[in-house]
């Protein structure tokens, strides 16, 4: 069975990135279908995976994490306004059989992406 999951890792802090709130999203030609959202707990993951099942198919997403307050809080130094606020990666999913893992990769300046295991 398919499922897609992520997670947030503060890269500048070198720790979990806890409390950040994430909205998944189905994209189509027509429409950006909001399927729900989720925060991330104390190791920066969620407690269970974001899509799985008959509700994971294959197609494209989106998912927003919302960074900024985190930041703020975290990182004193941080600018105001903040250079990273609300996050979108979209992604295609070919085999939804498959696990799709999206982690976040964050720092106050800068974020990267990939697929996981």
């Amino acid at each position: 069975m398919g499922r897609l999951t992520t997670h947030v890792l503060d890269t500048a802090r070198g720790c979990p990135g806890q409390g950040i709130m994430i909205d998944v999203y189905r994209l189509s030609a027509t429409q950006r279908e909001h399927l729900g959202s989720v925060t991330t707990n104390d190791d920066g993951r969620c407690d269970a995976p974001l899509l799985e099942g008959d509700a994971f198919t294959a197609g494209e997403y989106e998912l927003v994490f919302h960074a900024g307050v985190y930041l703020r809080l975290q990182h004193k130094d941080a600018s105001e306004p903040r250079f990273l606020d609300v996050i979108p990666l979209r992604f295609g999913v070919a085999d939804a059989n498959q696990h799709y893992h999206v982690p976040l990769l964050l720092s106050p300046y800068g974020y990267t992406t990939y697929r996981g295991s």
